[in-house]
């Protein structure tokens, strides 16, 4: 898995690397320092997963993920973890709504930020919840501010079994958890978890749990 390190703080970034290349199935190809430097890059070497903080010079980690994600120059599009830290509410909404795949909390044990680039990499799981889910819990309340015409209807296309696997989603359950939750095996729940991102019109797992919060499915 190729990952490219977006931080201004040389620092942080030779933290990541570390661990990140101390890892046979992980390589750090790239660093930047902001977000324009980070879009050349990738334009230039590509990669699979982007570790891109969020208030940076220049161009910042909203404003570049929105780029990775909507310009097809970037296409395929890598995935985005959002570097956090829970005193920012309002970037981390920004960020939800740009399209990033999952969060890591910036003090977040290294077997954390591993687990979290394989996670998004395979696009099978929410981030443990530790993360997105006690990140999703604190914006809440601004997620459904934000989108006051996210109504139930959002969700009359799901089956009760689909409502169902997408709460537990929200609950940051993974694949093989969710399996065990409703006694069927893996292939059904990836069948479920893909008819949910089918009909709600979401490009992941995390945009589907926005959606769940918007809607008021799921309350903190």
């Amino acid at each position: 898995m190729r990952v490219i390190l977006v931080d201004d703080q040389q620092l942080v970034r030779a933290g990541l690397a570390m661990v990140i290349n101390s890892q046979p199935d992980l390589e750090v190809v790239a660093e930047a320092g902001n977000g324009s430097d980070a879009l050349q890059l990738i334009g230039v070497t590509g990669c699979d997963v982007v570790l891109m903080d969020v208030r940076m010079p220049r161009i910042d980690g909203i404003e570049a993920t929105q780029h990775l994600l909507t310009d097809p120059r970037y296409a395929p599009a890598p995935k985005v973890v959002v570097l956090t830290t829970f005193d920012l509410d309002e970037y981390a909404l920004a960020a939800i709504k740009a399209g990033a795949s999952g969060f890591l909390l910036k003090d977040a044990p290294p077997e954390e930020l591993l687990a979290a680039i394989r996670t998004v990499y395979r696009g099978d799981a929410v981030i443990a919840p530790s993360t997105t889910r006690r990140l999703l819990d604190h914006v809440a309340p601004l997620l459904r501010e934000e989108e006051p015409d996210a109504g139930p209807d959002v969700l009359s296309t799901l089956t009760e079994r689909e409502r169902e696997v997408l709460v537990q989603m929200a609950y940051g359950l993974s694949n093989s958890e969710l399996a065990t939750h409703f006694v069927v095996s893996e292939a059904t729940v990836k069948t479920h978890v893909g008819r949910i991102l089918a009909k709600l019109g979401s490009r992941d797992r995390v945009q589907a749990v926005v959606v769940a919060y918007q809607t008021g499915l799921v309350k903190p």
